[in-house]
């Protein structure tokens, strides 16, 4: 039986597709193109491995040129490409007896750029992500204030609204390595981190609407989930920087993120910026609530805690290489990573391939802003010798990021947070890559 040629077949096409409407015809046809274009790249695919060619390389055209892809809003949300690799968000099995009072991690050593994909921001819960109606959602102003007021969401995006690009870290970012290496992927080591732009309302405006009486020194801020997570946060931040957020990225924010309402402390530890935003009380000094006396409070050496830590300090990372990050063959490398610093601006990043015995200035790259993550590189080669590679951050400041003997001399290792100590990552002379400590 003879196989009908390309032409026959879209003969045959059209003629079936006469009485069908207007429509239909054209996503039939749309369709049938799409399956012969196939049908005639296997066939050249055959040809071509016949001859030893791959069929969609130079200089031959590649299959996608020669057939119709898929329409606009096929996917009305967008969705990754199936050629790339899963990048996710992960989390540690052990590291908490629920998931529902947990957290999981940003995919650092995947991304491009100082901007955080929505669906990859990391996440913490308390006690699960509520299923909150935006409709039926309010804030709730009240405490040392002349006027106590209560908005829906339609009143708060009436009011003139900002967008800032800052990061948002969990103060335990890292914390499982303070006694030694502990996690053999940078996912794990760095990655309760992210950085976004967010989009709403400074918090002083509808304090100003409320009129803080004179006695009102700081403020309670609570969410809706079923933990009632609370913190309390000095009226110095807020009247600095401090945003109520409803947008992320240019959307709503998600659930997990907060919807339909969150608070945003930049360069502070996240668990200030609470999320699911309900109400914040005005009241003349802090109220010592579970979440800051028993919890996110840093142990010393001596047995005491530091309380109100509130700020992240200067930070960085290598993302490239790193243990997800091999180095895969000889020749030029561009190393390249994150800083950060909750106290301003990155003003520089030094790296060592030593160690910390010697150091070499790394390039800013692109945007450099106010408590916002910052791109670093350094061009160099790499001939298959041994490093030990480490990154040091300074920010406009004057505080460097410390060694980890620095860190621990003043801080000892029974504490969980704000451990900002330079990172090491061996490079083996195969490339692979491994979480060392140097002290």
């Amino acid at each position: 039986m003879a196989i009908p040629s390309t032409q026959q077949l879209l003969q045959t096409m059209q003629g079936a597709s006469e009485h069908l409407s207007t429509n239909d015809r054209r996503d039939f046809l749309r369709r049938g193109v799409s399956y012969v274009a196939g049908a005639a790249a296997v066939g050249g695919a055959t040809l071509a491995s016949a001859t030893g060619l791959t069929s969609n390389l130079p200089p031959n055209e590649p299959q996608w040129g020669r057939q119709l892809g898929t329409g606009v809003v096929e996917n009305p949300y967008g969705l990754p490409s199936r050629h790339e690799s899963q990048v996710v968000r992960r989390t540690v099995p052990w590291l908490t007896a629920e998931s529902i009072s947990s957290i999981s991690m940003s995919p650092l050593q995947d991304l491009k750029g100082i901007i955080t994909p929505n669906g990859l921001v990391f996440e913490r819960y308390h006690a699960g992500v509520p299923d909150i109606n935006p409709d039926e959602h309010r804030l709730m102003i009240h405490g040392l204030v002349d006027n106590p007021l209560i908005f829906t969401m339609e009143d708060l995006m009436r009011f003139p609204s900002v967008s800032e690009i800052k990061f948002i870290e969990c103060p335990a970012n890292g914390g499982m390595e303070w006694r030694g290496p502990q996690m053999e992927a940078l996912q794990f080591t760095h990655g309760m981190l992210s950085c976004c732009e967010w989009t709403g309302v400074p918090l002083k405006v509808l304090l100003d609407a409320a009129g803080v009486q004179t006695a009102g020194k700081w403020i309670l801020a609570e969410g809706a989930d079923g933990a009632h997570m609370s913190r309390s946060i000095p009226m110095e931040k807020i009247l600095d920087d401090t945003l109520v957020v409803y947008a992320q990225n240019g959307e709503m924010l998600r659930p997990e993120q907060g919807y339909p309402l969150r608070l945003l402390n930049p360069g502070w530890e996240g668990n200030t910026s609470i999320k699911w935003l309900r109400r914040i009380e005005v009241g003349d000094q802090p109220w010592h609530h579970r979440e800051e006396t028993s919890k996110y409070t840093d142990l010393m050496a001596d047995g005491r805690a530091r309380r109100f830590t509130f700020v992240q300090e200067c930070n960085s990372v290598i993302t490239s290489p790193c243990p997800e990050n091999p180095i895969v063959r000889k020749g030029f490398l561009e190393v390249e990573g994150l800083a950060w610093t909750g106290r301003g601006t990155i003003k520089g990043v030094d790296i060592s391939f030593d160690g910390g015995v010697s150091w070499r200035p790394a390039q800013l790259k692109g945007l450099v802003l106010d408590k916002a993550l910052t791109r670093f590189s350094l061009s160099t080669q790499w001939q298959g010798e041994p490093w030990l590679i480490q990154s040091r951050a300074y920010d406009d400041t004057g505080y460097v990021q410390p060694t980890l003997a620095q860190l621990r001399e003043q801080r000892g290792v029974n504490s969980i947070y704000h451990k900002n100590s330079i990172h090491t990552w061996q490079v083996a002379p195969t490339g692979e890559v491994k979480n060392v400590q140097i002290t």
